[in-house]
């Protein structure tokens, strides 16, 4: 037996005595379902350091060339077509075994719920894309509104709630951009279930993207198994209990196999 599948077989045996698994998930958990992660080598921002500008609330507020952009980007994602992958669907069996206690991730896409996590535990830190908000009167939408409208040739669509009363509101993707509060609420249930699980699982995120981060340290303070799933090393791997390294969609899984004998 090699050492990682060792490893594997330790981590599966703290998954399965655990009564709450709290999973964070960045986005190496969505690239095999098609999606770019961002800051890896073949990441959004990697290959064009243009798109980073996009995700930044001070230039997108006042440029509206940026915001023409960033609806070009928004129309065009391979998340909108991307399927839940064997690590998604992992994760929903943990659920289904009661197990899960919370789901916090920092993906926007909604592939937890598609793949079947109840949107009662899944903990979005930094939104979802799925919808469109109101800088102004915080209308609330599906996106898909809007990129209808992208696609008509509004090239910057504005909110048509704002429009009727005669004021301008810049539609953003209900999402946290940088220089962006985050939703403190949101932010306090993440470190409450990180302070109460038993085994905390880590899996495809770089772990450098605070408060988000955060968890992986008040889990291991709380007495709780800490184990990181990624393809590269994290910031955190030091405080893991184990760090599987490799493909995240063949690795997690494996951690919700049949139990192993006691």
């Amino acid at each position: 037996m090699t050492e990682l599948s060792e490893w594997i077989e330790r981590a599966q045996r703290w998954v399965s005595d655990a009564e709450r698994v709290v999973v964070l998930t960045g986005a190496g958990i969505s690239t095999d379902s098609g999606i770019p992660d961002f800051r890896g080598p073949q990441g959004v921002w990697t290959k064009n350091p243009a798109a980073e500008k996009t995700s930044t609330l001070q230039n997108y507020l006042a440029d509206p060339e940026v915001r023409r952009t960033a609806w070009q980007f928004r129309l065009a994602s391979p998340a909108w077509g991307a399927q839940p992958n064997a690590g998604h669907h992992a994760i929903v069996e943990i659920e289904r075994r009661g197990k899960l206690s919370g789901l916090v991730t920092q993906n926007i896409d909604e592939l937890h719920q598609r793949a079947g996590n109840s949107p009662e535990v899944v903990i979005e830190v930094h939104g979802t894309m799925w919808w469109t908000r109101c800088w102004t009167c915080g209308d609330r939408r599906p996106t898909e509104e809007a990129l209808d409208r992208v696609r008509a040739g509004e090239e910057d669509p504005d909110c048509l709630v704002c429009r009727a009363a005669g004021r301008q509101g810049i539609l953003k993707s209900d999402t946290i951009s940088f220089g962006q509060s985050l939703v403190q609420d949101v932010i306090d249930r993440a470190f409450t279930v990180s302070s109460s699980c038993d085994v905390l699982v880590a899996v495809g995120s770089t772990l450098s993207v605070y408060p988000a981060a955060s968890c992986v340290p008040i889990a291991a303070r709380s007495g709780a198994r800490v184990i990181v799933v990624n393809g590269s090393p994290t910031e955190m791997d030091l405080v893991a209990d184990a760090v599987l390294r490799g493909q995240i969609s063949e690795i997690l899984p494996s951690l919700v196999s049949p139990t192993l004998p006691a």
